[in-house]
This record gives structure tokens, sequence and C-alpha cells, in this order.
């Protein structure tokens, strides 16, 4: 867990809506294991990043959508056969950036495939992911990396409140 320069997160910016790299007002970056136990971590340092930036209002909103793109990372964005066990390596990571007035969360995997909502019946116990995304957040998207690193990032853009905490 860490905070990352602008360097290194100018990769994720690709396909957001305009928000100028010059005006982030903090990021920080969680990598997190091929094993569903990292959803809980991944709450967890939601809500840690949150706080230290006055943004614990949101928490609700903004971990419910972590949740929902970590999953999707673990279910579709995993090679078959990645090993699972606490000594694989991390290939998921989620970054968190706050701008002034917006909030972006990121979960980057090895998948290059295009995130695809399903289309649940009411019984289903699975398929409306991508659904509670694009609900509880301001809008969502996705782009495939290029370079030496290569997978997707799927992200989540949340407006900030006026008033904070």
């Amino acid at each position: 867990m860490g905070t990352e320069g602008s360097t290194v997160l100018s990769p994720l910016w690709r396909g957001l809506p305009p928000i100028a790299p010059s005006a982030v007002s903090g990021s920080a970056s969680c990598a997190l294991p091929p094993r569903f136990e990292a959803v809980r971590t991944a709450r967890r340092f939601t809500r840690t990043t949150l706080h230290q930036w006055g943004l614990s209002v949101l928490f609700d909103d903004v971990a419910l959508v972590v949740s929902e793109l970590v999953t999707n990372s673990m279910r579709y964005g995993l090679p078959d056969g990645h090993p699972a066990g606490p000594d694989a390596e991390t290939p998921i990571r989620l970054h968190l950036m706050r701008w002034t007035s917006r909030l972006v969360c990121a979960v980057r995997d090895p998948s290059e495939e295009s995130p695809v909502a399903g289309e649940a019946d009411a019984s289903a116990e699975c398929g409306r992911g991508l659904f509670l995304v694009e609900s509880f957040s301001d809008t969502w998207g996705w782009h495939p990396l290029t370079g030496a690193v290569r997978g997707k990032v799927v992200w989540a853009l949340f407006r900030l409140p006026r008033d904070r905490d």
C-alpha cells in the first residue's frame, strides 16, 4: 500500500473525463493478492484513505463500487489457473485518486478483455456488478493498458460534495 507519483498513474487517466493530471491532490494505491479476501482488504484501504482525505461521507458508495470492481477483477480478470495461494503475486491493484472536485477509484488487472454488463434475473446471485457501479458512481469506464504493463483499468468517478466530514 502506498502513495504513487503522477508519472506512475498517468496511464490510469486515459479514458477518464478531462481532468488535469497536475490537479491531483492525492493518490494512493494498494496491491491486492488474487484471493477473494482481497475485497475486504480493498474496503479497509478505501475506508482509511477516504478518512485521511476528509471524505468519509463517501465511504458507503465508494466501498460498494470498489467491492464490485475488485470482485470482477478476481472473477474475470485473472488468467485461468492463476495461483491463488498466500504467496501468489499481486496482479490486481486498486488506485484511489482525488482531485479538488472528483474522486476516481480504478482497478487494474492483467486481462485485456472489456468488462461486460450482465443481465441478471431477479433471483440471480451475480451479474449486477457493473449495474451497481453505474448506479452508485457518477460515471465509469475502462481502457486497455499498453506498453510494459498489459491488462486493463476499470474506473469509476465520483463528484465530491462541497462540505466534507
